[in-house]
């Protein structure tokens, strides 16, 4: 089961209630959610009542046969947000994508997540955790990466595995993820170390 998304993808329904959609079918020159979401995927989908004011959008998992869609998750509907109660008569339900799930550039150049993190130009804002690691409570290190060195001398450093001081030589070893190391050596070498 995959999530997926496609172009013109749109069918006809009579369904009626609030239980799985059965499919009827695609509208001229559009396909089937068969063929451009896949028997047993999880689709975002929008469904209304030709005639009617009813409507319903939310996340929908399609079945083995490709003849209904099942309504997993309401999103937003003309009966307060909940899956709605179909009346008789014709319907169409078609493949989108839902305002409230999209990812965009906001009049102040930002892009927002609902978890919390957002991009404005060069600069990324994280509330919460990276990868498991509360970012806030532990500034030195993200995600295994150690900003202190292994700093044994004394006399450049402020104190044993501390800062350089200023103008300073450091030597040692900085490790990422223990499993890459930098080696400063004398004058100009420098390695990377596997």
């Amino acid at each position: 089961m995959a999530f997926v998304l496609n172009d013109r993808v749109k069918e006809t329904s009579t369904t009626t209630g609030t239980g799985n959609i059965a499919l009827g079918g695609a509208v001229a020159g559009f396909e089937t959610f068969g063929s451009g979401i896949g028997n047993g995927n999880v689709t975002y989908y929008a469904m209304f009542h030709t005639t009617l004011g009813e409507f319903e959008v939310g996340v929908g998992t399609l079945d083995g046969s490709s003849a209904n869609l099942v309504r997993t998750t309401i999103l937003s509907s003309s009966n307060s947000d909940s899956a709605v109660n179909f009346s008789a008569g014709n319907k169409n339900i078609f493949c989108t994508q839902p305002a409230s799930r999209a990812v965009f550039l906001d009049n102040s150049d930002t892009v927002a997540l609902s978890s919390g993190v957002s991009a404005t130009g060069n600069n990324l804002a994280v509330a919460g955790d990276v990868d498991g690691r509360d970012v806030g409570a532990d500034g030195t290190k993200l995600d295994g990466i150690e900003a202190s060195a292994d700093v044994t001398d004394a006399t450049n450093v402020t104190a044993a595995g501390a800062l350089m001081k200023t103008g300073g030589t450091m030597t040692g070893t900085l490790k990422i993820n223990d499993n890459v190391s930098f080696y400063a050596g004398t004058g100009d070498d420098f390695q990377i170390k596997h």
